[in-house]
């Protein structure tokens, strides 16, 4: 069928991955190189909060790209009730919660094979979104996920969830 080629063999993004998305799929960018130098290996910018309607999206775009995604851990406060395991296209999800507050999410593929994404707050203005999210994929970025987000003027994950005021130095 034209227009449809099949996954890459190599487990990397296609090149076309960076286009824009069609409505209800997952917003999402991934480092597409052989070379994984950077700090963080893509960004996503879930539409709420809710888990249960946000992760199955990611899940199945990972999947169809990468192959299967065994486990997520995610930030207990930036998020309205975790579950401990979702089932995604048939397949159980793992999903670790903790608080430490670093605006990722780490996304395991089969046993090992681990994966940091940027997590945009769901409220962050287009621009500042796309400019977090283009920085986060850079094969040379070496700022760490929430340096990110203070420097394209979104506010990181872990204080917009409602953590309270932050003091600006």
């Amino acid at each position: 069928m034209p227009g449809t080629d099949p996954p890459p063999a190599t487990g990397l993004l296609p090149d076309g991955a960076h286009e824009s998305p069609r409505p209800g799929t997952a917003l999402l960018r991934m480092e597409t190189t052989h070379d994984r130098r950077g700090v963080l290996d893509g960004a996503w910018w879930p539409r709420s909060r809710d888990i249960a309607a946000e992760l199955p999206g990611l899940i199945g775009a990972l999947t169809e790209h990468l192959g299967p995604v065994s486990r997520v851990g995610l930030d207990s406060a930036a998020w309205d009730g975790l579950p401990t395991r979702l089932v995604v296209d048939g397949r159980v999800v793992h999903i670790d919660a903790s608080s430490v507050g670093d605006d990722t999410v780490l996304v395991t593929r089969g046993d090992q094979d681990l994966f940091s994404l940027l997590v945009v707050p769901p409220d962050t203005p287009p621009a500042a979104a796309r400019a977090a999210m283009a920085q986060a994929v850079r094969a040379d970025n070496v700022k760490e996920a929430r340096r990110i987000l203070l420097d394209t003027g979104a506010e990181p994950f872990s204080t917009a969830s409602g953590g309270g005021d932050t003091e600006q130095a």
